[in-house]
């Protein structure tokens, strides 16, 4: 088996851009947000039972998960959040050891915005890989890119761990507060570290 990194982050800290830099250098990925994307849309593996407990109201047109109106419910219910993550997590989590299991390149690198927060991939992965920035920034860069307002940002935040509680996990971190280039030279120092400990293992 490779050596698998888990890489997470806050919302808006560059998690996507460092797991591209990675790809780009061979590493293999699983993106958990792309599987979440996956099994919602029309006839995907949680449609059943989101429209089971959540009714048709949280559903578009075709079928799929309306994410506009699910963000509104579960970032203000903490129970209703609940009830989502008990439906997608397993859900994801089998799917990422199914694709885990074909990894053939010396390591791989399971992407999960949740992944300290919900401790399911512990026994998956070897490492943890931290991609680290300043509340600011995450705040500034999430509502530039996914058109979200800031009060919605700040609480998608506070679902997850705090900044300092994230960073006494890692195992590893990278320091988003710069430019791409500065980032991308972060990403190469542990991609040869990660190279490394793969052929050691």
């Amino acid at each position: 088996m490779p050596l698998i990194i888990g890489l997470t982050g806050g919302i808006g800290s560059g998690k996507t851009s460092a797991a591209k830099f990675f790809a780009a250098l061979g590493a293999e990925l699983i993106d958990t947000d792309a599987i979440a994307h996956e099994i919602t849309q029309p006839q995907g593996a949680a449609i059943a039972a989101i429209r089971k407990i959540f009714t048709e109201k949280f559903l578009t047109e075709d079928g799929a998960l309306n994410r506009k109106e699910m963000r509104s419910l579960v970032f203000s219910d903490s129970q209703s959040r609940r009830k989502l993550e008990a439906i997608l997590h397993p859900l994801i989590r089998v799917e990422v050891a199914r694709r885990a299991a074909l990894f053939t390149a010396s390591y791989g690198m399971i992407v999960v915005p949740l992944l300290l927060e919900t401790g399911g991939y512990r026994g998956m992965i070897h490492r943890v890989l931290v991609v680290d920035c300043n509340e600011h920034d995450q705040i500034a860069r999430t509502v530039a890119r996914a058109g979200l307002d800031e009060q919605t940002v700040r609480a998608i935040m506070a679902t997850q761990l705090s900044r300092n509680e994230r960073l006494q996990q890692a195992d590893d971190v990278i320091t988003n507060d710069a430019d791409m280039a500065h980032l991308r030279q972060q990403v190469d120092t542990l991609h040869r570290k990660y190279l490394d400990l793969a052929n050691k293992s």
